[in-house]
């Protein structure tokens, strides 16, 4: 088991906290968080041992499992990085591209192992589907979230359509061509609505949206690919997957039978994979642990991370000019 300690005892601290503590794959030594009276209050209520540095935590461990606020992200992975330990970071990696790249160098340079929490990697629905995303040539996503103080000290694109950006990076083999957005803040000082179309060289188009000042939660994608349709519900964790293929000469009575303008008839089928309950934070520290102990690549790089920010900067300074 390796030993992990967790800096940031917030929201999802907390639940990276009572996950760990669970997992047969760690043992959680304790944790760390900058406000000691809060600290005080979580350690007596759930039995985690409290740090009272940084240093302390980071020299018990063998990972650093960090969920403090983005902005310390950086500062946090650097020094833990400098003293030997994997780092597990909760997105997005750091503020700028430039402190996720130096990130990466010092992995590279101490020799241990990184992973973002890019948790939708992890959920049922994409997990069941994302082996048959193959070339996908449209995709739109909707994640659209009721309103939550927590957040909005950053523009929604790196909130919530960060999410995205690295599901759809991870399925398109091409490198982003052109990207077009556009954004509106209504109740923030940074944008809560964007609206962004990435363009692929290989011709891939991706119409992202993301709002958090919806009237309702939606986590949905919609892959659109030769001879196959693929819809994934992040949220009610469901999938779907329609199919066509040509259709035979004597269809059934219950065939579903499309032929377009040329005559040309296809049979439209479903093809639905089961879906696997799991607990998608669990999954990917545990994943996380697997790739450690057997010198794997890690499900989510710092490198793929890196990439997500890049693009969601190039998101945001499309609105910015």
């Amino acid at each position: 088991m390796l030993k992990v300690g967790v800096l940031g005892a917030g929201h999802l601290g907390k639940i990276h906290l009572r996950l760990l503590n669970q997992s047969e794959k760690y043992e959680l030594v304790g944790f760390y968080d900058e406000n000691q009276e809060y600290a005080e209050k979580i350690a007596a209520e759930f039995g985690y041992k409290r740090f009272d540095t940084i240093a302390k935590l980071i020299h018990a461990v063998d990972v650093v499992d960090i969920v403090t606020p983005t902005l310390s992200h950086y500062k946090c992975a650097k020094v833990s990085i400098k003293s030997g330990k994997h780092v597990f970071i909760e997105k997005p990696i750091a503020t700028t591209v430039e402190e996720a790249e130096e990130i990466i160098a010092l992995a590279n340079e101490y020799n241990v192992k990184g992973q973002v929490g890019h948790v939708e990697r992890f959920n049922p629905a994409f997990k069941a589907v994302k082996d048959r995303i193959q070339n996908p040539m449209f995709i739109e996503t909707h994640r659209l979230a009721e309103f939550n103080p927590r957040g909005t000290d950053v523009p929604v694109v790196l909130d919530l359509m960060i999410h995205d950006i690295d599901a759809i990076l991870s399925v398109v083999k091409s490198k982003v061509k052109t990207i077009n957005a556009s954004s509106v803040a209504v109740i923030s000082d940074s944008p809560d609505i964007t609206n962004a179309r990435i363009e692929f060289e290989n011709g891939c188009v991706a119409n992202i949206t993301s709002s958090r000042i919806s009237m309702k939660n939606m986590r949905k994608s919609r892959f659109f690919q030769k001879d196959a349709y693929i819809s994934v519900d992040y949220l009610d964790k469901v999938c779907e997957v329609v199919r066509m293929k040509d259709a035979p000469e004597t269809p059934g009575d219950f065939d579903m039978i499309l032929q377009n303008a040329e005559g040309v008839k296809k049979q439209i089928y479903y093809d639905n994979p089961t879906v696997e309950p799991n607990n998608a934070i669990l999954d990917e520290l545990e994943s996380f642990a697997d790739a450690i102990n057997n010198n794997t690549k890690p499900v989510v790089t710092l490198e793929q991370a890196t990439e997500a920010l890049r693009v969601a900067y190039q998101i945001i300074d499309c609105f910015k000019k």
